[in-house]
Formats: C-alpha cells, structure tokens, sequence
C-alpha cells in the first residue's frame, strides 16, 4: 500500500488494515456490498439504534483477531506471516455469504442454504478471482489446516465472531447487560497441541461470556417483535415469490426479480457461478425499495405487508413456554381469518406459528480450560460452575403472530 490505511471504528477505534491483500479484499465489490446489509436485520424496530452493518462486524472481527494472534505470539505459538494473513482474511470474509436481512431470509428468498455455505462459495470465487492468494485462508475457513487452533478463533462457541457481534451489538442497541470482558478473554486464549485453550484464570470470564450471550438472545435476537417482523417478511417474500411464479411482473430490482422467479438450492449455487453472481449483487436495498413500491400494489396480500412494514403496524404476537396444541392453533388461525375476512387460501401469510430455541453451552463444541497443572477440561467440568451446566439445555419457546387489521380490495 502507499500508505497506511487506518479506518475509524466506533467501537474500538482506530483499526488498521495490515496489507495489501486484505485492503484489496474489503475495496472489491463484493465486500462493500457488505455496507448494505444490517448486521441485526429488523431489530432496529425493538432498538432504533441497531443500524449497523455486516462492514462494521467484519472490520471489526478482523481487528480482534489481529489483537488475538499478536497475543497468541507473545505467548509463544509461532506463526508464520503467511498464516497471521490467512487468519486475518478468514474471519474478515466469514460472513461474506449473508444476504438481505442477514438471517431473515435464508429459509424463504433461498431453499434453505446457509448463509455459511455462501460464504464458502463466495470465498472460493474471490480467490479465483485474485489468482490464488487466498488458498490458506480457505483452508482454514473449511478446517482443513492442521492448526485446528486458526478454524476455532473463526468458528467456534468462543470464537472471534462472537466476541464482536456481542460487543457492538450492545453497543449500538444499548443492552448493556450483554456486555461481554472480551479483552480478558483475549488475554486468556493460549494454544495446547493446536488447540484453542483458555488458562483456568480466566473461566470466570467464559461464564459471563456464556450468560451474556444467551441473554443476548432473549432480549435482541430473539425479541419477540423482531420474531414476528421477520415473520411478516418472510411471508412478504413467500407473496412475491408466488405471484413472479404464476407470470405476474412485480416492481424489482433485476437481482431480486431474478431470485424470485426461480427456487435456488445449494446444488444450484455450486453448479451456476450466475446465481451466485447475482445474488452477490443483492442488498437491503433491493427488498426495502421493493416493499415502497408494492405498497399501493393490486395485490392486497402484497400491498398491505408492505403497508405494514413501512408504518410498523406489526402482527401481533404472543410467545409463551409451552407449545400450543392443534386444536388451539386451529382456533386461532380460523378467527384471524374471519376476522380479516380474506379467502382461507391466504390466511398463512397473515397467521404463523413456530418455535424458537436458545442455549448457552453445547458441549459437544467444547471451550477447553487449560488448568494450572497443564490439563485440559471442558469449561463445564474444570470447575463448580452451575451456571454452564444448567445454560446447556436448549430453551424453547412458542409463538403465534398475526395481522390485527387489513386494508382490503380483494
């Protein structure tokens, strides 16, 4: 580089980017698109400060992975530049694949790919594309190279994404209860025969780790209003999607037109580097100017979700602990309908029903403590730590949401 690129970042100041490549990789098209993605997707209904992107995330997962593996140096793990490089590109594009909405719409405008698998494909496009320079970084994106330590800080239940998303995204909903000693942490990580290990003095601050997450989830990520937004959404797509696959030409971008005349799958993804192309191309921006234009649309399904979006006149929601029997959600969703008077062959995109799940801990994806005696344990077992153990079973919960008016001209 000419000269030393510093960018100004809200949560931790001024970031570096360390080369060329990596300046290369956030300058491509396919990068800045990342600009135009929320990082929380609808959240900001719940916290109107929750408006940052996937740029934000990225650039910052990048610079606490800096921080991580200078810290991994000084503690005696030798690493080669080759492979700081590789890291640092590795958590920068892992979340390169995320879509319009960021989760929202992986199970609707697509058929269930993960945003996961796109970044993969993503990744192996971008090093076509620049000649081969990201090899390693694949490698341990994919977890195919043998410091299983470099995959870990990239993907794993204490890995570098996480410690991030938790730190901004208190920061800019305001949830400080989520707030997480990432530095401590930091501090903590050490490498034992490859392995990702936190020394036993830092188990206190894995615990709160684990807590905060897992409240992060209820009162952010799971908020019910941003559940049944997402819902309205989702069944927004599912209209658009049927009436572009009866013939009906919809106002669109042409990447979004694109994805809804067709189903795409995974196999589609690898086999037709277009799809991927064009999906690449696809931000916010297409569904929210969509929405503006369907709102005074001929189809009244279409026409008031997106009323509704734009005014927040969200479905109204209930979300209890114990499941709803048949019998109760048929009541439920044949008085919506009366109610709404509309034909019972749209009543689904104005009644849903569903489960959302939470955990703290999966210990089959275990957090290793490097105990003072040089052992290794699982943080659930290297000490008198309740908290984890009970944060190990994965929370359900239930939930209705419906339309509470319509503007009808059938």
């Amino acid at each position: 580089m000419k000269s030393q690129k510093i960018l100004n970042d809200p949560v931790y100041g001024f970031i570096t980017i360390p080369s060329e490549l990596i300046f290369t990789i956030i300058d491509h098209p396919f990068f800045q698109r990342l600009r135009r993605i929320r990082q929380l997707g609808l959240t900001d209904f719940v916290y109107p400060g929750a408006l940052h992107t996937r740029f934000h995330h990225a650039i910052g997962a990048m610079h606490l992975m800096s921080i991580t593996l200078d810290n991994l140096r000084i503690k005696g793990t030798e690493l080669s530049d080759e492979e700081y490089e590789a890291a640092l590109i590795a958590i920068l594009l892992h979340d390169i694949g995320h879509g319009p909405f960021s989760h929202a719409l992986e199970y609707s405008l697509l058929i269930g790919v993960p945003h996961e698998e796109l970044s993969l494909l993503t990744i192996e496009l971008l090093n076509d594309q620049l000649g081969g320079k990201l090899g390693l970084a694949l490698r341990i994106f994919k977890n195919q190279y043998e410091r299983k330590f470099l995959n870990q800080l990239v993907s794993s239940q204490l890995d570098i994404d996480r410690l991030d998303y938790l730190q901004r995204d208190c920061f800019f909903t305001g949830v400080s209860e989520g707030t997480i000693g990432a530095d401590r942490i930091i501090k903590m990580m050490d490498v034992k025969d490859e392995q990702l290990v936190i020394e036993e003095k830092g188990i206190y601050s894995i615990e709160n780790f684990l807590s905060a997450r897992r409240l992060m989830y209820w009162q952010v990520y799971l908020h019910k209003t941003t559940v049944s937004a997402e819902k309205m959404l989702i069944n927004l797509i599912k209209r658009a999607k049927h009436l572009a696959q009866a013939g009906m030409k919809l106002p669109v971008s042409e990447e979004f037109e694109f994805f809804l005349k067709s189903d795409f799958g995974l196999e589609d993804f690898k086999k037709d580097r277009k799809i991927l192309e064009n999906f690449l191309s696809l931000d916010d921006f297409d569904i929210w100017g969509a929405i503006k234009l369907w709102k005074g649309h001929e189809d009244y399904v279409l026409r008031n979700i997106s009323q509704m979006f734009l005014t927040r006149n969200l479905f109204k929601i209930n979300l209890v602990n114990e499941p709803f029997s048949p019998e109760e959600l048929e009541d439920m969703r044949s008085k919506t309908q009366k109610k709404l008077q509309i034909p019972e062959s749209d009543i689904d995109y104005f009644f849903s029903s569903g489960t959302v799940s939470n955990y703290g801990y999966l210990a089959k994806d275990r957090i290793n403590i490097l105990t003072k005696k040089g052992k290794v344990m699982d943080v659930a077992l290297a000490a008198d730590l309740p908290n984890i153990k009970v944060m190990s079973k994965i929370v359900e919960k239930h939930y209705v949401c419906k339309a509470k008016n319509l503007i009808l001209t059938l």
